[in-house]
């Protein structure tokens, strides 16, 4: 009797031992393959990023056919070639003329539910924001998320006055959101009524990002031109 007793937890034990290894091998196999599935779609996932993006540049900067990526590095523009990378750039955007049309900036600020992601244009000649788009929000759907289909919203942004002064070195009036229908001047977002604080942080987004990119930008415009004229002339 006590030879049986003593039997049975090492049983137990070995069975035990045997179901942990089996659940060690399950859990090494399934994170190989996660990781396996994840390098394998991160390419075709970066490819429609790629062309997601390209297709909302040529969205908020109207009349644009092509485009190009530039790097801010030590306060100049300098093109990016190929697949390379900055942390800090922007887009400009040209007509089949390869005249300049404006640019696309990325920002990103807080939302009601998470970080938006937007794109916008400006075009120099105006010193406004002439388009608007988001690239990624988890607003609440049929309240928050009226910031990407909303039409009265979206008109905000065809003429959105971001001037500089007569130093270029700051925006006139900074980018305000109002209570909805109560937009009287150029530089004010008219808000959404039931998705305040989403149309809240568009308005706070597109504020504090021009005024960081509008004193670097405007003042370099004729440097993306002289860019496409030499462009021209190598070509011929």
């Amino acid at each position: 009797m006590t030879k049986e007793k003593q039997e049975i937890p090492q049983a137990n034990e070995a069975s035990s031992f045997k179901m942990l290894r089996a659940m060690a091998g399950i859990g090494l196999l399934c994170a190989l393959l996660i990781v396996l599935t994840y390098e394998g779609t991160l390419p075709r996932i970066e490819q429609l990023k790629a062309e997601a993006l390209e297709a909302a540049i040529f969205k908020v900067i109207p009349g644009t056919t092509q485009t190009k990526a530039y790097a801010l590095k030590d306060g100049e523009f300098v093109a990016l070639e190929g697949k390379e990378n900055a942390e800090k750039k922007i887009y400009a955007g040209y007509n089949d003329n390869n005249e300049l049309m404006g640019f696309a900036i990325e920002a990103s600020g807080q939302g009601y539910a998470d970080i938006i992601r937007i794109l916008y244009g400006y075009d120099p000649a105006q010193q406004a924001v002439v388009g608007f788009y988001v690239l990624d929000s988890k607003e609440t759907p049929g309240l928050g998320d009226k910031i990407e289909k909303d039409d009265n919203f979206l008109a905000n942004f065809k003429a959105l006055d971001v001037k500089l002064d007569e130093t270029f070195t700051k925006i006139v009036n900074s980018v305000v959101t109002v209570k909805s229908g109560a937009k009287v001047n150029p530089w004010e977002v008219d808000g959404i009524t039931g998705a305040t604080i989403s149309s809240r942080a568009i308005g706070n987004i597109i504020a504090e990002s021009s005024k960081e990119w509008m004193p670097i930008l405007y003042p370099q415009v004729d440097h993306f031109k002289q860019e496409t004229a030499q462009a021209e002339t190598s070509t011929h």
